[in-house]
């Protein structure tokens, strides 16, 4: 077995070791001094919450496993859902009147992609805060948080700022049906997704292939489209055909739709804002002073309460297109990474999930926002 780890040589065992268990003291006594309660979830988790969570997507990039009495598991692919799903569990309904600040530290699982040399195994320590009813604070105190966990790598690093609940405005602006918009925010963090799905809204759109042209006409009928489908019913393992019917119907209701070339334009020209954070805010107030007002309102205040904070909003970087890649963000994001250290991830990064503890089973309107820090990452950096 190698005695290497993600981004460190000789790193499991020895000094190389011990190097590491320093840094996680470190992270350790900075969030306690800050506050936070030390949580530790299991390594094993069910895997049925987490796809309900990030879709059957996740299971390219996760570890799933049978347990024969407990069914399919899944080793954490991090600590956010994790860790909501122990608050929930620990609080009952009492979780909604609630607030509390998390900290943690262990390894995490992401399978290896093909043409990417990705660690399958690395570490994370960050802050979790659920229930804290100001969201601006919020944001500010675990951004602030991981930029002093960072410590000389923060003055270093270059940071980048999003902000979903920017983007979910404008896409909720545009013309086109609710089902058709909630597609679009459902893709946002798959870029590629995301302009397959909006190229399709085009009106000069390609018409569909004859394949796709055959099961929109069978659609309207159970009958028609069993037998476009041989015949088949139920198969085992496949979705029932009124499913399929029904997903057969709204493509085809969607197959008349086109979004007016105007919307489109106005979304591309703000998915394409890329500034200093303030410049980025009059550029966004200019594109589309009515339907972003609110969230573009809520930034400023974020950015103002960043800059009494200590931090420098001229010297980070808003990215309206950033959404950091994982399902469960939907308001503000940030990324601390360090660009004269290309074969290194971000050093840190998180942001707030307002939603998410609802889709676990929690009360509707219970807030969070976290973040994360890459130890091994930290100790890479030449």
């Amino acid at each position: 077995m190698s005695p290497d780890r993600a981004y460190l040589s000789e790193a499991r065992i020895g000094p190389g070791l011990a190097a590491v268990a320093a840094e996680l003291a470190r992270l350790d006594a900075l969030f306690a001094q800050a506050g936070a309660e030390a949580v530790e979830p299991a390594i094993l988790q069910p895997a049925s919450a987490l796809l309900n969570l990030y879709g059957e997507d996740v299971r390219a990039r996760a570890y799933v496993v049978h347990d024969p009495i407990a069914g399919e598991r899944m080793l954490r692919p991090d600590f956010t859902a994790p860790i909501a799903r122990l608050h929930l569990d620990r609080h009952g309904e009492a979780a909604a009147e609630i607030a509390a600040l998390y900290r943690y530290a262990g390894p995490v699982f992401r399978a290896s992609v093909p043409g990417q040399a990705r660690p399958s195994e690395y570490l994370q320590a960050g802050v979790e805060m659920i229930g804290n009813r100001d969201p601006v604070a919020a944001d500010v105190e675990v951004f602030a948080l991981v930029r002093a966990a960072l410590g000389p790598l923060a003055e270093r690093a270059a940071v980048t700022l999003g902000d979903l609940a920017i983007v979910f405005a404008a896409i909720d602006g545009l013309s086109a049906p609710r089902r058709l918009r909630d597609g679009l925010r459902r893709r946002f963090w798959r870029p590629p997704a995301f302009r397959r799905a909006l190229a399709a809204l085009a009106p000069d759109r390609p018409p569909p292939t004859l394949a796709r042209r055959a099961l929109l006409d069978a659609a309207a009928s159970a009958d028609g489209l069993a037998a476009l489908l041989d015949g088949a019913s139920e198969p085992e393992g496949a979705r029932p055909l009124s499913a399929v019917q029904a997903r057969a119907l709204a493509l085809s209701e969607d197959a008349g739709v086109s979004l007016p070339a105007a919307e489109a334009a106005r979304l591309a020209e703000i998915l394409a804002v890329r500034a200093p954070a303030p410049e980025a805010l009059a550029r966004l107030r200019a594109l589309d002073p009515g339907a972003l007002a609110s969230a573009l309102d809520r930034f400023e205040t974020r950015l103002n309460a960043l800059a009494a904070s200590g931090a420098d909003p001229e010297a980070m970087t808003f990215d309206a297109a950033f959404g950091r890649a994982l399902e469960y963000y939907d308001g503000f994001v940030f990324e601390f990474a360090l660009p004269d250290a290309p074969r290194l991830p971000p050093l840190a990064g998180g942001g707030r999930y307002d939603a998410l503890l609802a889709r676990l089973g929690g009360p509707p309107g219970l807030p969070g926002v976290g973040a994360i820090l890459r130890p091994e990452a930290c100790l890479a950096v030449p």
